[in-house]
C-alpha cells in the first residue's frame, strides 16, 4: 500500500517523527550501552613514531565567532613562555587561522618520514591546512569524510618530537572534526570558550554534552569578549550584555576559569601576525590560571 505526501506531512506523522528523535536522544543521553558503543567505534590514531606528546589539550567552542581559536593561541604562548614544549593542531581544516596569528607563511616540508611542524617566533610547533594550500586564501571545499581522513593524516603522520602539551583547535560545530577527534584521538581535556550572548552559551552547552556522552574530559570554561575597559574612565563596559560564564560553566557542571575581555590590540596583533608579543595583564592573569590548571593536571598524573 503507497503512503501519499500528504498523509507523510501530516501533523500526527510529524510528531511521531520528532517523539522518535527525543527517545534516540534521550537514550544516549542515559548512556544507553548500544548507543554508547556505536560512539566509540571508530579505530584509533597514533602518533608519528618519532613523536613523545605528554598531554593532548582540545579548545572547543561549538559556536564559531567567539574567539576560540586566539584563545587556543594564547594559551600556547603563555605555556611556551613558562618554558613547555608545545605545539598546535589546527585542526579547522576549511577555516583555519593559527599560521595568520602567529606570523607563519610558507608550506611544510613533507618527506617519506613524515610532515615537520612549522616554527613560531618563539618555537611553538603548528601543523595547519594553510601551511599546505599554496595561497593562504584558497578554500578547501571537501566533504566530511575528507576532512575526517586529512585529521587522521595529519595527527599520525606530523613529526612533532617532543612536546609537553599538544593544543588541537577545533573547528566550530559538533559534527566530523569534533567527532573523529574525541573518537579517535586521546585527549586528556577539553577547554570551552563561550561569549556573554546566551545563544552562545546554549551552542557550547551542547559541545559540552558532546564530550560527555564521547567521555572526552571538560577542564573548564573561559568566556571570551565578556567586557572592555573605557579607555576614559577606566571603567568596565559590557558590549555583548551581562556576563554569565559562571552561571554557565555551573549549569555544566565544570569549572568557571575566567573572563578574557575584548582588547582591540590582541586583534591588530594577531592580524600582524605577532600575537606572541601581546602584553595585557588581564588577559595574562587568565591564561596563567589556565596554565596552572594544565600544567598542574600533567604533573600530577606522573
Amino acid at each position: 500500500m503507497r503512503v501519499s505526501g500528504a498523509v507523510l506531512k501530516s501533523p500526527r506523522m510529524k510528531k511521531a517523527r520528532l517523539n522518535k528523535l527525543s527517545e534516540m536522544s534521550h537514550e544516549k543521553e542515559e548512556g544507553n550501552p548500544k548507543e554508547k558503543g556505536k560512539l566509540h567505534d571508530l579505530p584509533k590514531f597514533h602518533p608519528h613514531q618519532s613523536s613523545r606528546i605528554e598531554k593532548t589539550l582540545a579548545v572547543m567552542s561549538g559556536k564559531g565567532g567567539v574567539g576560540k581559536s586566539a584563545i587556543t593561541a594564547l594559551i600556547a604562548i603563555t605555556l611556551r613562555r613558562r618554558g613547555y614544549e608545545v605545539g598546535i593542531f589546527d585542526a579547522d581544516v576549511t577555516g583555519p587561522s593559527i599560521p595568520k596569528s602567529l606570523g607563519i607563511k610558507g608550506e611544510i616540508l613533507v618527506s617519506e618520514e613524515g610532515m615537520v611542524p612549522r616554527l613560531s617566533s618563539t618555537g611553538i610547533k603548528v601543523i595547519s591546512m594553510n601551511l599546505i594550500l599554496p595561497r593562504e586564501d584558497e578554500a578547501v571545499i571537501w566533504r566530511g569524510p575528507l576532512i575526517s581522513n586529512a585529521i587522521g593524516q595529519f595527527y599520525e603522520q606530523t613529526i612533532w618530537g617532543v612536546l609537553d602539551f599538544l593544543l588541537i583547535d577545533l573547528p566550530p560545530g559538533t559534527a566530523d572534526v569534533p567527532l573523529t577527534i574525541m573518537q579517535s584521538i586521546p585527549l586528556n581535556g577539553i577547554i570551552m570558550v563561550t561569549s556573554p550572548q546566551e545563544l552562545a552559551g546554549m551552542i557550547v552547552a551542547k559541545a559540552a554534552r558532546m564530550a560527555s556522552l564521547l567521555d572526552a574530559p571538560v577542564l573548564g570554561l573561559i568566556e571570551n569578549m565578556s567586557y572592555m575597559t573605557c579607555p576614559h574612565c577606566g571603567g568596565k563596559i559590557e558590549p555583548f550584555g551581562n556576563s554569565n560564564g559562571d552561571d554557565a560553566a555551573r549549569k555544566m557542571g565544570i569549572p568557571f576559569l575566567g573572563r578574557l575581555p575584548l582588547e582591540g590590540e590582541v586583534s591588530r596583533l594577531a592580524d600582524d601576525g605577532n600575537l606572541e608579543s601581546f602584553d595585557s595583564e588581564e588577559i595574562e592573569n587568565v591564561m596563567g590560571s589556565v596554565a596552572d590548571l594544565i600544567g598542574g593536571y600533567r604533573e600530577d598524573e606522573k
